[in-house]
Protein backbone atom coordinates (compact mmCIF):
# COMPACT_ATOMS: atom_id res chain seq x y z
CA UNK A 1 0.00 0.00 0.00
CA UNK A 2 1.22 3.50 -0.82
CA UNK A 3 -1.32 6.32 -1.12
CA UNK A 4 -3.53 4.62 1.46
CA UNK A 5 -0.89 5.40 4.07
CA UNK A 6 -0.66 8.99 2.90
CA UNK A 7 -4.46 9.20 3.00
CA UNK A 8 -4.37 8.46 6.72
CA UNK A 9 -1.67 11.10 7.11
CA UNK A 10 -3.84 13.68 5.36
CA UNK A 11 -6.80 12.72 7.55
CA UNK A 12 -4.63 13.04 10.65
CA UNK A 13 -4.52 16.82 10.18
CA UNK A 14 -8.21 16.99 11.09
CA UNK A 15 -7.65 14.99 14.27
CA UNK A 16 -4.76 17.20 15.37
CA UNK A 17 -4.36 20.46 13.43
CA UNK A 18 -1.25 21.50 15.39
CA UNK A 19 0.74 18.65 13.89
CA UNK A 20 2.29 19.46 10.51
CA UNK A 21 1.31 17.36 7.52
CA UNK A 22 5.01 16.56 7.19
CA UNK A 23 5.02 14.99 10.65
CA UNK A 24 1.90 13.01 9.79
CA UNK A 25 3.47 11.77 6.55
CA UNK A 26 6.58 10.77 8.46
CA UNK A 27 4.49 8.87 11.01
CA UNK A 28 2.28 6.88 8.66
CA UNK A 29 5.23 5.98 6.40
CA UNK A 30 7.86 5.65 9.12
CA UNK A 31 8.31 1.89 8.66
CA UNK A 32 8.84 2.35 4.92
CA UNK A 33 11.16 5.30 5.52
CA UNK A 34 13.38 3.07 7.65
CA UNK A 35 13.12 0.03 5.37
CA UNK A 36 15.38 1.22 2.48
CA UNK A 37 18.03 2.27 5.00
CA UNK A 38 18.03 -1.24 6.45
CA UNK A 39 18.14 -2.70 2.93
CA UNK A 40 21.22 -0.69 2.02
CA UNK A 41 22.88 -1.63 5.31
CA UNK A 42 22.21 -5.30 4.59
CA UNK A 43 20.08 -5.73 7.72
CA UNK A 44 16.95 -6.60 5.72
CA UNK A 45 16.49 -8.18 2.29
CA UNK A 46 14.06 -8.28 -0.65
CA UNK A 47 13.90 -10.05 -4.01
CA UNK A 48 12.33 -8.72 -7.20
CA UNK A 49 10.05 -11.47 -8.53
CA UNK A 50 7.92 -10.37 -11.51
CA UNK A 51 4.47 -11.93 -11.41
CA UNK A 52 4.63 -12.72 -7.69
CA UNK A 53 1.42 -10.75 -7.11
CA UNK A 54 -0.76 -8.91 -9.59
CA UNK A 55 0.01 -5.47 -8.14
CA UNK A 56 3.40 -6.08 -6.55
CA UNK A 57 6.58 -7.91 -7.54
CA UNK A 58 8.46 -7.65 -4.23
CA UNK A 59 9.33 -10.86 -2.42
CA UNK A 60 9.56 -9.38 1.09
CA UNK A 61 11.13 -12.41 2.71
CA UNK A 62 13.26 -10.68 5.37
CA UNK A 63 12.27 -7.38 7.01
CA UNK A 64 11.85 -8.15 10.73
CA UNK A 65 13.30 -4.90 12.08
CA UNK A 66 11.06 -2.52 10.19
CA UNK A 67 7.88 -4.53 9.59
CA UNK A 68 7.38 -7.25 12.19
CA UNK A 69 4.56 -6.68 14.66
CA UNK A 70 6.99 -6.30 17.55
CA UNK A 71 9.15 -3.99 15.43
CA UNK A 72 6.17 -1.84 14.44
CA UNK A 73 5.07 -1.56 18.08
CA UNK A 74 8.59 -0.53 19.10
CA UNK A 75 8.87 2.10 16.36
CA UNK A 76 5.40 3.41 17.23
CA UNK A 77 6.41 3.82 20.88
CA UNK A 78 9.72 5.49 19.97
CA UNK A 79 8.05 7.89 17.55
CA UNK A 80 5.42 8.88 20.12
CA UNK A 81 8.07 9.28 22.82
CA UNK A 82 10.21 11.45 20.55
CA UNK A 83 7.27 13.73 19.83
CA UNK A 84 6.43 13.89 23.53
CA UNK A 85 9.97 15.10 24.25
CA UNK A 86 10.66 17.21 21.19
CA UNK A 87 7.19 18.49 20.26
CA UNK A 88 7.11 22.24 19.96
CA UNK A 89 4.28 24.73 20.08
CA UNK A 90 2.28 22.71 22.57
CA UNK A 91 2.77 24.10 26.07
CA UNK A 92 -0.09 22.00 27.43
CA UNK A 93 1.28 18.64 28.53
CA UNK A 94 -2.07 16.90 28.05
CA UNK A 95 -2.35 18.06 24.43
CA UNK A 96 1.23 16.98 23.71
CA UNK A 97 0.53 13.54 25.16
CA UNK A 98 -2.62 13.19 23.10
CA UNK A 99 -0.83 14.13 19.89
CA UNK A 100 2.05 11.81 20.71
CA UNK A 101 -0.43 8.95 21.07
CA UNK A 102 -2.11 9.86 17.78
CA UNK A 103 1.22 9.87 15.97
CA UNK A 104 2.18 6.56 17.54
CA UNK A 105 -1.11 5.14 16.27
CA UNK A 106 -0.28 6.61 12.86
CA UNK A 107 3.01 4.72 12.80
CA UNK A 108 1.29 1.47 13.77
CA UNK A 109 -1.46 1.99 11.17
CA UNK A 110 1.17 1.27 8.54
CA UNK A 111 1.57 -2.30 9.79
CA UNK A 112 -2.19 -2.87 9.85
CA UNK A 113 -2.69 -1.63 6.29
CA UNK A 114 0.27 -3.70 5.09
CA UNK A 115 -1.31 -6.84 6.53
CA UNK A 116 -4.35 -6.18 4.34
CA UNK A 117 -2.45 -6.02 1.05
CA UNK A 118 0.64 -8.21 1.54
CA UNK A 119 0.64 -11.94 1.02
CA UNK A 120 1.50 -13.95 4.14
CA UNK A 121 4.95 -12.39 4.53
CA UNK A 122 4.33 -9.89 7.36
CA UNK A 123 6.01 -11.27 10.50
CA UNK A 124 4.50 -11.20 13.96
CA UNK A 125 7.80 -11.95 15.68
CA UNK A 126 11.04 -11.22 13.82
CA UNK A 127 11.05 -14.65 12.16
CA UNK A 128 7.38 -15.57 12.05
CA UNK A 129 4.67 -16.58 12.16
CA UNK A 130 3.65 -14.62 9.06
CA UNK A 131 0.29 -13.15 8.10
CA UNK A 132 -1.23 -11.18 5.20
CA UNK A 133 -4.58 -11.08 3.43
CA UNK A 134 -3.04 -10.71 -0.04
CA UNK A 135 -5.22 -7.96 -1.51
CA UNK A 136 -2.40 -7.13 -3.93
CA UNK A 137 -3.64 -10.24 -5.74
CA UNK A 138 -7.18 -8.80 -5.87
CA UNK A 139 -6.72 -5.58 -7.88
CA UNK A 140 -10.40 -4.61 -8.00
CA UNK A 141 -10.65 -4.72 -4.22
CA UNK A 142 -7.24 -3.25 -3.42
CA UNK A 143 -7.45 -0.32 -5.81
CA UNK A 144 -10.88 0.68 -4.57
CA UNK A 145 -9.85 0.34 -0.92
CA UNK A 146 -6.59 2.23 -1.25
CA UNK A 147 -7.99 4.85 -3.61
CA UNK A 148 -10.90 5.37 -1.23
CA UNK A 149 -8.59 5.89 1.74
CA UNK A 150 -6.59 8.42 -0.24
CA UNK A 151 -9.68 10.27 -1.49
CA UNK A 152 -11.08 10.46 2.04
CA UNK A 153 -7.78 11.82 3.37
CA UNK A 154 -7.59 14.45 0.62
CA UNK A 155 -11.19 15.50 1.31
CA UNK A 156 -10.62 15.85 5.05
CA UNK A 157 -7.37 17.78 4.60
CA UNK A 158 -8.96 20.20 2.15
CA UNK A 159 -11.91 20.67 4.50
CA UNK A 160 -9.60 21.23 7.48
CA UNK A 161 -7.11 23.67 5.93
CA UNK A 162 -7.12 26.54 3.44
CA UNK A 163 -4.34 27.91 1.28
CA UNK A 164 -2.55 31.04 2.40
CA UNK A 165 -0.84 31.59 -0.96
CA UNK A 166 0.00 29.83 -4.23
CA UNK A 167 2.46 27.46 -2.57
CA UNK A 168 -0.32 26.37 -0.25
CA UNK A 169 -2.63 25.68 -3.16
CA UNK A 170 -0.58 24.63 -6.20
CA UNK A 171 2.18 23.10 -4.09
CA UNK A 172 -0.44 20.88 -2.48
CA UNK A 173 -2.20 19.95 -5.72
CA UNK A 174 1.07 18.96 -7.40
CA UNK A 175 2.02 16.88 -4.34
CA UNK A 176 -1.33 15.08 -4.36
CA UNK A 177 -1.11 14.43 -8.10
CA UNK A 178 2.47 13.19 -7.77
CA UNK A 179 1.48 10.72 -5.04
CA UNK A 180 -1.36 9.41 -7.18
CA UNK A 181 0.84 9.06 -10.26
CA UNK A 182 3.56 7.29 -8.27
CA UNK A 183 1.04 4.82 -6.87
CA UNK A 184 -0.41 3.96 -10.27
CA UNK A 185 3.05 3.69 -11.82
CA UNK A 186 4.17 1.26 -9.12
CA UNK A 187 0.99 -0.81 -9.49
CA UNK A 188 0.94 -1.05 -13.29
CA UNK A 189 4.47 -0.20 -14.41
CA UNK A 190 7.52 -2.45 -14.63
CA UNK A 191 9.17 -3.59 -11.39
CA UNK A 192 12.54 -2.12 -10.34
CA UNK A 193 15.54 -3.90 -11.88
CA UNK A 194 17.14 -4.92 -8.58
CA UNK A 195 16.89 -4.51 -4.82
CA UNK A 196 19.55 -1.82 -4.59
CA UNK A 197 17.82 0.40 -7.15
CA UNK A 198 14.59 -0.16 -5.25
CA UNK A 199 16.20 0.90 -1.97
CA UNK A 200 17.68 4.10 -3.38
CA UNK A 201 14.37 4.95 -5.01
CA UNK A 202 12.47 4.32 -1.79
CA UNK A 203 14.78 6.70 0.06
CA UNK A 204 13.34 9.57 -1.98
CA UNK A 205 10.17 9.24 0.09
CA UNK A 206 11.93 11.44 2.65
CA UNK A 207 11.59 14.22 0.05
CA UNK A 208 7.81 13.76 0.16
CA UNK A 209 7.94 14.38 3.91
CA UNK A 210 9.90 17.61 3.32
CA UNK A 211 7.46 18.61 0.57
CA UNK A 212 4.53 18.12 2.96
CA UNK A 213 6.21 20.28 5.64
CA UNK A 214 6.74 23.01 3.04
CA UNK A 215 3.15 22.95 1.77
CA UNK A 216 1.61 22.76 5.23
CA UNK A 217 3.44 25.91 6.33
CA UNK A 218 1.55 27.73 3.59
CA UNK A 219 -1.89 26.58 4.70
CA UNK A 220 -3.98 27.66 7.67
CA UNK A 221 -6.24 25.57 9.86
CA UNK A 222 -9.81 26.31 8.83
CA UNK A 223 -11.86 26.61 11.99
Amino acid sequence: MFVGHFGLGLAGKKASPRISLGTWFMAVQFLDLLWPIFLLLGWEHVRITPGLMKLNALDLYDYPISHSLVGALAWSFLFAAAYQVLGRGEPALQARRRNALLLGAGVFSHWILDVLVHRADVPILPHGPYIGLGLWDQPAVELVLEGGLYALGVYLYLRTTRARDRIGSWGLYVLLAFLLATWLSAAFGPPPPDARTLAWGALTMWLLVAWAYWVDRHRDFDH
